[in-house]
């Protein structure tokens, strides 16, 4: 990867039971189709030779092996649901290796969550045994990283608040059910958009598959990926109802786009 281009994988799909769900014996839990099967919501972001997190996901361990991740330079949380932190002790391996703590990025109330949450991992006390290194960083707007300028997309989550991430003209949107109007503006340009589209049903915390289509319609965003899906979603016969440009998104698919200034 050069320092010229962007590349995304999604290393999960998938809503917070993934997929297959336990105990579900329905056609899509049952399926052959590699695309159905989905772990826990998260990306892996790589540009000028760093590997940054977006989420640790309850799955990570798998989706690390699966990928062959051997460098964790960063991690970016986009809020504090088990599916997506629950992976975080699996940071300790690459931080044991490197000797280096991993600087992680959130909201000021999602970093506090996890460090109640997991406070083994941030107590100064000088213990043995084995525990990430982490190092904390409050996100309260744009901020530079590798590089690169990083631009946090406020969203609501139900009830509660979530974090996008936009890098370029990559967006990645997930736990989300409305966009604030302020945060229009920080989706424009984009030429990718990666983002929450948990079923065809409504839901009072996620996107459903129709709402998503529309907010990508509204960006004019020329591809864009629908992820955290539940196992209402059958890949290959739900794919071809799909408008142009629109996608489900699987896991270890990839894309690269060129990094350009905004």
């Amino acid at each position: 990867m050069t320092d010229s281009f962007l590349k995304l994988t999604v290393l999960g799909s998938g809503t917070s039971t993934g997929v297959p769900v336990l105990g579900c014996h329905c056609a899509v839990c049952s399926s052959t189709e590699p695309r159905n099967n989905r772990t826990r919501c998260s990306a892996l972001l790589e540009w000028s030779g760093h590997k940054v997190l977006i989420d640790t996901a309850t799955d990570f361990r798998q989706q690390a092996l699966r990928e062959g991740i051997e460098q964790v330079d960063s991690v970016f949380y986009t809020h504090a649901h088990a599916d997506h932190v629950h992976g975080i002790d699996d940071l300790r391996t690459f931080t044991l290796r490197t000797g280096k703590a991993i600087p992680v990025y959130a909201a000021r109330d999602v970093l506090d969550r996890i460090q109640e949450l997991f406070s083994y991992i941030f107590s100064e006390a000088d213990v043995p045994g084995y525990r990430p290194r982490l190092q904390v960083n409050e996100v309260t707007g744009p901020f530079e990283l590798f590089g690169q300028k990083v631009t946090p997309i406020p969203l609501m989550h139900g009830p509660g608040e979530s974090l996008g991430y936009r890098i370029g003209n990559l967006a990645y949107v997930v736990d989300c059910s409305a966009i604030p109007e302020s945060s229009w503006a920080l989706l424009e340009g984009l030429d990718v958009l990666i983002i929450d589209a948990l079923r065809f049903r409504e839901h009072e915390s996620h996107f459903s598959i129709s709402s998503a289509i529309e907010i990508a319609r509204q960006l004019r965003v020329p591809r864009t990926l629908l992820t955290h899906l539940t196992h209402d979603v059958d890949y290959a016969r739900h794919s071809t109802g799909l408008p142009e440009g629109i996608e489900f998104a699987y896991d270890g698919q990839t894309i690269t786009l060129p990094l350009s200034s905004r």
